[in-house]
């Protein structure tokens, strides 16, 4: 019997789980604590590398105290994190600057001059797309593309980026924090989009090109290989012994889908907390530059990722609970909140919306929405895209637009499906985890908006954390490979799709398909 422990760093906080993994991965114990993300005018959105530690400190002392496992018990550390971040830090490891988020799409004038300019295919100077595809099997095309960022970093700011040693992601950054090693696993390098896929190592072509000095980069590592130990400064700080290992991990759009238990070939799974996406299993390399997918690197040494993803998909659930549900402009004299009445059955706010809209008919009566809050990647990419509330009429309530926000994800999931399959098989089965899996209202929509019956896990907020545990389990050698992934996690709920609601979903999406066309220009007046 082995204990991990897993950090899954997300965009609004940090779930930290232990794990005993035996013959399967059985929870012991959780914490999550909140941080911020700084979203500024210009289309910037920044963390803070401190905030993570800190909320990294909290959680692990407090759930070591909740669980009673002592901390020279655990086995082995691992991550699974919110992928695509800029960390530029100096020699000692300490950032140079607060992080620039995957969401931060500042850099336009560096995309247009590396990348936008000239004879185009998908935003991409045709000559400088054939060598990168050829490369690195993708195309960095997208303003929120690390690259990018990184160059705005030394137009914008000389004298920080003069400090920095390393360019490192999310995870990388807090890795070398907690041993003093500089390193990438081939995930996260793939991500940067200077992976060679072919050679596994940096592309000095494709570095070239985009104007990166190949020093900054780390050494790239498996996401199961050993990095090395905690140093006796963090394992301090964390409450831990110095020396425990310190696993790669990986991203989670690598993690996520080992945790979900979609690890075989064509299988399909669906993700929404903060952001959302649609992700497949291939055998080989892909791309569609026109819907901005391709198939990613993750964490199984055979197979990739094709991989559709939307900017804001809980993040929609959490302003409508902001925005809709409570009441900003104080106009009760007295308000309860429904999760803190003594005598209400409700034990938090999004269980309440949950009963709320189910009292909605299907199609929300005519109302749509579109979940572009912060631009928007695919299968468009459209950074000044945004949130619409579509065919309100005077009988409409805040009922009817609640639920048209999840229905609005839902149909979203959808477009991305179908543009799936216009290059791969997928699974007639759909794994449905994150956040948004809780509810089984969310369950049933997502079902009847695909037509396809979804299935979900266990707590299926911790998948991420459980793939990390997977990562672990296969380093420390107590399983062979990532493919037995699959027999540790099993369905716990399924919903089969209600024929009459598809009918409903099916006229919503021809409708909802045609918002961005019809608004297009508009966006771009408003927000361009």
């Amino acid at each position: 019997m082995k204990y991990a422990l897993a950090y899954d760093i997300g965009t609004t906080g940090v779930k930290t789980c232990l794990f005993e993994i035996d013959e399967t991965i059985r929870l012991i114990a959780d914490a999550i604590e909140g941080y911020e993300l700084y979203v500024l005018p210009d289309g910037g959105a920044e963390q803070d590398p401190d905030e993570w530690w800190s909320a990294m400190c909290k959680t692990t002392k407090e759930l070591l105290e909740k669980s009673g496992i002592a901390p020279e018990k655990i086995d082995g550390i691992s991550f699974c994190s919110q992928m695509q971040g800029l960390v530029l830090v100096d020699k000692e490891g300490l950032p140079v600057r607060r992080a620039m988020s995957y969401m931060d799409q500042r850099a336009r004038k560096e995309l247009k001059e590396l990348m936008a300019f000239g004879p185009q295919i998908a935003g991409a100077n045709i000559g400088k797309l054939l060598v990168c595809l050829q490369k690195t099997g993708a195309v960095a095309a997208s303003v929120k593309d690390p690259v990018y960022k990184y160059n705005w970093v030394r137009n914008n700011e000389p004298e920080v980026f003069a400090k920095t040693h390393k360019w490192l992601d999310v995870k990388e950054a807090l890795i070398a924090r907690m041993t003093g090693e500089f390193i990438m696993t081939e995930d996260s390098a793939f991500a940067t989009l200077l992976y060679d896929i072919h050679k596994k190592a940096w592309s000095p072509e494709v570095c070239k090109l985009l104007h990166v000095n190949t020093d900054h980069l780390a050494r790239i590592i498996k996401c199961t290989d050993k990095v090395g130990g905690l140093t006796a400064k963090a394992a301090a700080e964390l409450g831990l012994k110095e020396g425990t290992m310190v696993f790669g991990g990986g991203g989670d759009a690598s993690l996520i889908g080992v945790g979900a238990g979609s690890v075989k070939l064509h299988d399909t799974h669906v993700y929404m907390g903060t952001s959302g996406w649609v992700s497949t299993v291939v055998d080989k390399s892909m791309v569609d530059t026109s819907a901005m997918i391709a198939a990613i690197v993750g964490a199984h040494p055979k197979y990739y990722n094709y991989f559709a993803e939307l900017e804001t998909a809980g993040k929609c659930l959490e302003w409508v609970k902001n925005h809709l549900a409570l009441d900003e402009i104080g106009i009760y004299l007295k308000k309860t909140h429904v999760a803190e009445d003594m005598e209400s059955e409700y034990t938090n706010l999004y269980q309440y919306l949950s009963s709320v809209i189910e009292q909605v008919p299907a199609g929300s009566n005519g109302v749509l929405f579109t979940p572009w809050l912060h631009g928007n990647r695919c299968p468009f990419e459209d950074p000044n895209s945004r949130g619409v509330f579509f065919n309100l009429s005077i009988e409409t309530g805040k009922s009817e637009m609640i639920r048209a926000v999840v229905e609005g994800v839902c149909l979203h999931m959808r477009w991305l499906l179908e543009t799936h399959e216009k290059k791969t098989e997928t699974s007639e089965v759909i794994r449905f985890v994150g956040g948004g899996a809780l509810n089984d209202s969310t369950s049933q929509i997502l079902a009847d908006c695909l037509g396809r019956k979804v299935e979900t896990v266990a707590s299926p907020q911790n998948v991420g954390s459980v793939g990390a545990a997977v990562v672990i389990a296969v380093g420390l050698g107590i399983i062979d490979s990532i493919d037995d992934a699959g027999k540790l996690v099993t369905a716990e709920k399924s919903f089969t799709p209600n024929a009459a609601n598809k009918a409903v979903y099916d006229k919503n999406f021809e409708a909802y398909k045609q918002m961005y066309a019809s608004n297009k220009k508009i966006f771009k007046m408003l927000n361009g």
